[in-house]
């Protein structure tokens, strides 16, 4: 696709120039994070594949992967990843960053409203370095087009001007790599699918692998924490790293009002307790959503709109947040008349289910 670039993109004013200004990239392109929060939550994440807990046969793959392309002295091939929120998609990118040497640049796909803003940001790029577009299935569908003889090529396709005088060039630019991180592959168009090398998925974390994430993210928050309550804290974390570090840090902080400091495992079930996160790592809605099935419905099928009227919650969020886990854990199925609750929510409820 031709990329036109007219009077209401000035981003391109000086085209022979080959360069868009730096300060048009940034506002797309993080940059360093100043809030307190977003600074502990960045230091918690691993840095080098040796350090990244789980997912082993990704962290084999890309090793052999990195060390091929390092080899030959060539960029990555362009990276997708995959899987549900929470599992270290962008962890891992800065990890692959860290790993080939390279400065990550990182914006999202609802960022990159205009075609012009794609090319400011690719223009900017050095040799080698590492674009990282989370959420990328849902990048503008002509921003998208602008990516494709950008991977393959490395080359923007440019309309200058309009009517009759319009010509077109193309502008070279420096070889990088993409990586793109989506928690819908789904919606992930066929022609940029197709256009990424190496595809990863993401699974949920087991139990150990999240003790393990605990320990670590204890250990540079400071706060003392033995195996059984890592694993306790693990075993009610969804399986996600996110999660883990979330519930970490408010048993930190329940175990400095309420404790010495240190957390145990009585300290540690206390303050999963106390907010509201059961064995299973249900919350509060989950619960909610639960007991409406099962109490005020009684096991019968309950529309999407008809349950989340129920609940007080948005439909999109209760089917894109709190229905995967619940039925992943076969707490809830999906049937042709809507959600019902199964008898596993019922046991869990301490329920007897109805005799239908």
């Amino acid at each position: 696709m031709m990329w036109e670039a007219d009077e209401s993109q000035d981003l391109w004013a000086d085209v022979p120039a080959a360069h868009a200004s730096h300060a048009a990239s940034d506002r797309f392109v993080t940059g360093n994070l100043t809030s307190d929060d977003l600074d502990v939550e960045r230091s918690l994440r691993p840095q080098r594949l040796d350090d990244y807990c789980g997912q082993d046969h990704i962290k084999q793959s890309l090793r052999i992967l990195i060390e091929a392309a390092q080899s030959r002295g060539e960029c990555l091939d362009h990276v997708i990843f995959s899987g549900p929120p929470g599992l270290g998609k962008t962890t891992l990118a800065a990890v692959v960053a860290n790993e080939l040497g390279a400065q990550i640049k990182t914006t999202s796909g609802p960022a990159i409203e205009r075609t012009g803003d794609l090319a400011a940001i690719l223009t900017n790029l050095q040799p080698g370095d590492v674009l990282f577009i989370d959420e990328i299935h849902r990048l503008n569908r002509s921003v998208e087009e602008i990516l494709y003889p950008a991977m393959e090529d490395f080359a923007l396709d440019i309309v200058i001007g309009k009517g009759p005088a319009a010509r077109s060039i193309r502008l070279d630019i420096p070889k990088f790599t993409l990586i793109g991180a989506t928690t819908r592959s789904g919606m992930l168009t066929g022609p940029l699918r197709d256009r990424f090398g190496i595809s990863f998925r993401l699974d949920y974390y087991g139990i150990e692998d999240l003790a393990q994430i605990v320990l670590r993210s204890a250990s540079i928050l400071g706060v003392e924490v033995d195996h059984e309550s890592a694993v306790e804290v693990a075993s009610r974390s969804r399986g996600t790293p996110r999660l883990a570090n979330r519930i970490l840090k408010r048993v930190r902080d329940y175990a400095q009002v309420r404790g010495t400091g240190s957390v145990d495992l009585a300290i540690a079930r206390e303050a999963l307790s106390f907010f509201e996160i059961d064995e299973l790592g249900l919350d509060w809605m989950d619960i909610r959503i639960l007991e409406t099935l099962a109490k005020t419905y009684r096991g019968r099928a309950v529309g999407l709109s008809t349950l989340a009227s129920a609940v007080g919650e948005d439909p999109a969020t209760l089917e894109d947040v709190y229905e995967p886990y619940l039925l992943q854990r076969g707490l809830i199925v999906r049937t042709p008349q809507g959600r019902q609750a199964t008898f596993a929510a019922f046991e869990h409820l301490g329920m007897e289910p109805p005799a239908h």
